[in-house]
């Protein structure tokens, strides 16, 4: 993977993070930024990236969705179905990395997506199981590991789209 395809994808997980509420809009100024020293560059990513903190608050919302239109990502609106799926995704990178403990991770995903989400229903009985731990046959290991592989599924989807797709020509 190139670095501008690390940025991208990047990029794409701030996006979704900050669409979600787990992120902070300085956060997804401070991707930008990266993005630009990464090698992408158009004018949209440049604008964003110039954003100073104090900004960033009443300025993300209004400049990344044609931010990540000129790059070819997706923009996903706050609390949509898609942009919890792409936040969960973004999270289980996280994980993979370090950034979070498993048990962490099941934390938040039980906070924002609940046993509703189709996608993480899993992670968010995982959360459950933690907490009964002490009262069944399962270590925190044997979890830990269950999470891992969620996390493993869920960050191999695809994060940044290989190229549009147009279905209505």
């Amino acid at each position: 993977m190139t670095s501008t395809e690390a940025a991208a994808i990047a990029l794409q997980d701030h996006a979704a993070l900050w669409s979600t509420g787990e992120i902070r809009a300085s956060d997804v100024v401070d991707a930008a930024c990266d993005a630009l020293v990464a090698g992408l560059d158009t004018p949209g990513l440049r604008v964003l990236a110039a954003c100073t903190r104090a900004e960033a608050d009443y300025e993300v919302h209004v400049l990344l969705p044609a931010a990540l239109d000129e790059l070819g990502l997706t923009f996903y609106p706050v609390a949509s179905d898609a942009g919890q799926e792409a936040g969960a995704r973004a999270l289980a990178r996280r994980m993979l990395t370090g950034e979070l403990t498993p048990r962490e991770f099941t934390i938040r995903i039980h906070q924002r997506c609940g046993h509703e989400l189709p996608l993480t229903e899993r992670l968010a009985e995982l959360d459950d199981e933690y907490d009964v731990l002490e009262y069944g046959d399962r270590t925190a290991d044997q979890v830990d590991a269950e999470v891992t592989a969620e996390a493993r599924r869920l960050a191999a989807h695809p994060a940044v789209p290989a190229a549009p797709t147009d279905t209505l020509s």
